[in-house]
């Protein structure tokens, strides 16, 4: 190796020298952009910019690509996977095989969970409830769902949903953003990204949970999270009670003035920053500082349902009075929508009844059936069905055998996702319509499968988005909700 004298500043590298300090620069430049990742991530949105304008991609300038059927979704998020054949999948032949194997040749290879694997026998159980046609599309449901009953001939109704999870967290996440892994954007939060806002005092994306559920599955932020998209694409999620938003209020002393000169200080910084660094996150930033101060002002008028007349929280039950309910949660979603607010999530748990369903099942059912049909009443009459896509739906459905013992009082059924059913109401569907079906046992697709996939594909059609061409680079990677899969089920379009 060379020996360099400490005054000897003329003397000129090897070659040997020249590459061991490259190496080391390029080090430093990696280390700085784990530092400073607005730099990768400024090339990066440029990386997207400049793809989006060479596929003719139109949806970063919040266009669709086509014309849609619908403005806006509100989804009812059943948490825990609601029993298929205890609710829509009627199936009267259960009753010859009470109590005996669910045969191998039905179960078949399809996986089964941890707390019910090692069972020597799989019971039968066949549905406790009465089943009666609906409407006059006779569309089949269980005497647990009196006033969704009423609302049967505006129903898309498809019994052959299937999933590729079979454990709560993973078929949540798989079903809210197309991957089994945590960490990609949520539908709400691709559809965001897609078509913008509509209302520039609220979010494009928000989210109300139920509370006081009694036992439930957890529920993550990252289900409504954003992922790699930016940060303004994210769910925010409204509480209950005095402060639907956090730290939305100005702190005792401030003045709406006060806080107006501030912003406006913080801007003038944060435009600087900008200028030199070129981060995207800083005007998102700026962005989301502006919608918390306009926010100040819409948030309180858009959630005030005392301004609702006696019928309406009729319509909805008496638990529309109660912050914090599925059916309160209902309402709000309604006026949200009103307001051009583009997707709505409402998440409600307790669903998973591995045991006591037969306890368990009506106070759930009491909890959600009025508000869930008074949902899709309420924007009828209202003349906004037309244009807003309503979905209810858990991760996955139940097994059609026992987990456990068998009892005169009660059994459970377990995680089954072979087979579920989900229910959608509004514009560009065809209604009083049920789609796929399922063997004699509930436990198969026997014809028209759809997959997790296909739901998601189809959603984005009526939003006027195609799946396969609303693409976010990442890492080197286009990513899409659908990941590579995915088809529009047209037989659902009206």
């Amino acid at each position: 190796m060379t020996m360099h004298h400490c005054n000897d500043y003329q003397h000129l590298s090897s070659r040997r020298d020249f590459l061991a300090k490259s190496a080391l620069g390029l080090g430093a430049v990696a280390l700085a952009t784990l530092m400073q990742p607005w730099q990768s991530l400024a090339n990066q949105q440029a990386s997207n910019a400049a793809t989006a304008q060479a596929l003719g991609s139109d949806t970063r300038l919040g266009l669709p690509h086509f014309t849609p059927r619908i403005k806006r979704v509100i989804y009812l998020f059943q948490s825990g996977g609601p029993s298929q054949m205890d609710l829509f999948d009627h199936k009267p032949e259960l009753l010859k095989y009470q109590g005996q194997d669910l045969p191998t040749s039905i179960r078949g290879m399809q996986r089964q969970t941890g707390m019910s694997a090692g069972q020597k026998i799989f019971p039968v159980v066949p549905s406790p409830y009465a089943f009666r046609q609906r409407g006059q599309s006779g569309q089949w449901m269980s005497d647990m769902l009196p006033y969704t009953a009423q609302v049967a001939d505006e129903l898309t109704i498809v019994r052959s949903m299937f999933t590729d999870a079979i454990n709560h967290d993973p078929a949540a996440t798989f079903i809210q953003t197309g991957s089994q892994q945590p960490g990609r954007p949520s539908i709400g939060s691709w559809v965001s990204y897609g078509l913008g806002s509509e209302n520039e005092n609220l979010p494009n994306f928000i989210v109300l949970l139920s509370r006081n559920t009694g036992s439930g599955q957890p529920l993550y932020d990252r289900l409504w999270g954003n992922g790699f998209l930016a940060s303004h694409h994210q769910g925010v999620k409204f509480r209950a009670g005095k402060d639907p938003v956090l730290y939305l209020d100005n702190p005792e002393g401030i003045s709406h003035e006060d806080r107006r000169r501030q912003l406006d200080y913080l801007k003038a910084l944060q435009t600087v920053q900008q200028t030199e660094i070129k981060d995207p996150e800083i005007e998102a930033k700026i962005a989301q500082y502006e919608m918390a101060f306009r926010m100040q002002a819409s948030v309180p008028e858009a959630l005030d349902v005392r301004q609702e007349p006696n019928y309406i929280h009729d319509l909805y039950g008496p638990d529309s009075r109660k912050p914090g309910t599925f059916a309160a949660n209902c309402l709000l979603a309604r006026r949200l929508a009103e307001r051009d607010v583009r997707f709505i999530q409402l998440y409600h748990q307790d669903w998973d009844h591995h045991g006591g369903l037969p306890q368990a099942m009506p106070d759930v059912c009491r909890a959600t059936d009025q508000a869930s049909a008074a949902l899709v009443q309420d924007l009828k009459q209202r003349g906004m069905l037309e244009d807003t896509l309503v979905i209810w739906g858990g991760e996955f459905g139940r097994t059609t055998y026992s987990q456990g013992k068998v009892t005169a009082e009660t059994f459970g059924r377990d995680h089954h996702p072979g087979c579920f059913t989900i229910w959608m109401a509004g514009g560009g569907l065809k209604k009083g319509f049920t789609y796929g079906r399922t063997d004699d046992f509930c436990f198969n697709v026997a014809e028209n499968g759809v997959h997790v996939h296909d739901f998601q594909a189809t959603l984005l059609h009526l939003l006027g988005l195609d799946h396969e061409k609303l693409t976010y680079k990442y890492q080197g990677r286009r990513f899409r909700l659908t990941d590579v899969h995915g088809k529009v089920v047209k037989d659902l379009l009206a």
